[in-house]
């Protein structure tokens, strides 16, 4: 694919680029480069101390960068590739910029299954840090346009692969705690055991979500994935001057899912909020979304969207 070419050789040119993964679309850097790196945050306007995920091709390559016990390599083996970020110790001289872990002792990495960001990674040869390919604490971009619309003047490559299948960031991992909800349930991850032990039992107090000093991993600050109006949520209807989002029985300007499919409503959710923002509507409004299997990955990305 020609677009998959220039976007390698701007990669290794320092630059960043926008690709889709099955997730959401992502702003991509070589992030073995500082200075490359450096134009994810200018690009997003991103606080530097809020660390990026890392994108490899496979698990060797992750631990090349990270060292894995053996839960970590379980859950890499069961949902390698797919949309689980693991924050593991990382590697002496792993030639990983300082910039990416935002001065932490902890990587956070991922093997995307999606066809363009996996194109990339070969073509390029470089491990890339990609966070969301939007401007920091805006809603997250699904799709091409939403790319082009947030970051428009700023990156010089979008490349176009149709809307990405989950519609939400990667589950987030960081031991036997899961740090940020994702398509990835605890169930799924931890079968028979929930969550696990809390992170206070083994490594001292979990730190605050939004708090600088608290930032363990990517996507953890309490404002983001944020319209530029007001949003109200667990409506079963609209106020005036509302731009209501419905799920379910509730009826609305659209709705997520019509069938109360949380999987449909995830791959929706963000497009939603874009059209909603983009609307005359000085407000929004979303129904009730039930907080069971993905469904707690969307309700995290709108308390988060409504702060």
């Amino acid at each position: 694919m020609a677009a998959i070419a220039e976007a390698a050789a701007l990669i290794r040119a320092g630059e960043c680029v926008a690709v889709p993964t099955e997730t959401v679309y992502g702003l991509a850097a070589d992030a073995t480069e500082s200075r490359a790196v450096a134009g994810i945050y200018a690009a997003k306007g991103r606080p530097s101390f809020n660390p990026l995920i890392v994108h490899v091709p496979d698990l060797a390559a992750a631990e090349r960068i990270a060292l894995f016990d053996d839960r970590a390599r379980d859950l890499a083996t069961r949902f390698w590739p797919g949309p689980l970020t693991l924050v593991l110790p990382v590697r002496p001289n792993a030639g990983i910029a300082s910039l990416v872990t935002a001065g932490l002792d902890t990587i956070a990495l991922r093997v995307p299954r999606h066809r363009a960001m996996q194109a990339l990674l070969e073509a390029s040869g470089k491990p890339l840090a990609a966070p969301s390919a939007n401007a920091s604490g805006s809603i997250s971009p699904t799709r091409a346009e939403h790319v082009a619309k947030s970051l428009a003047g700023r990156i010089p490559l979008v490349i176009d692969d149709g809307a990405t299948p989950a519609g939400v960031e990667s589950t987030i991992v960081m031991g036997n705690q899961i740090l940020r909800p994702g398509p990835l349930s605890a169930e799924e991850l931890f079968p028979g055991e929930g969550r696990g032990p809390d992170l206070e039992s083994e490594a001292g107090p979990r730190p605050s979500p939004g708090k600088e000093a608290g930032i363990v991993a990517p996507g953890q600050l309490d404002s983001h994935y944020a319209p530029s109006k007001p949003v109200r949520l667990n409506a079963d209807s609209a106020r005036d001057g509302e731009y209501l989002i419905g799920f379910g029985p509730v009826v609305g300007t659209e709705t997520l899912s019509a069938t109360g499919d949380l999987t449909e409503a995830a791959a929706n959710l963000f497009h939603a909020l874009h059209r909603a923002d983009a609307s005359t509507a000085p407000a929004i409004a979303v129904a009730p979304i039930p907080a069971t299997g993905i469904g707690e990955a969307i309700n995290d990305r709108l308390r988060r969207a409504a702060f």
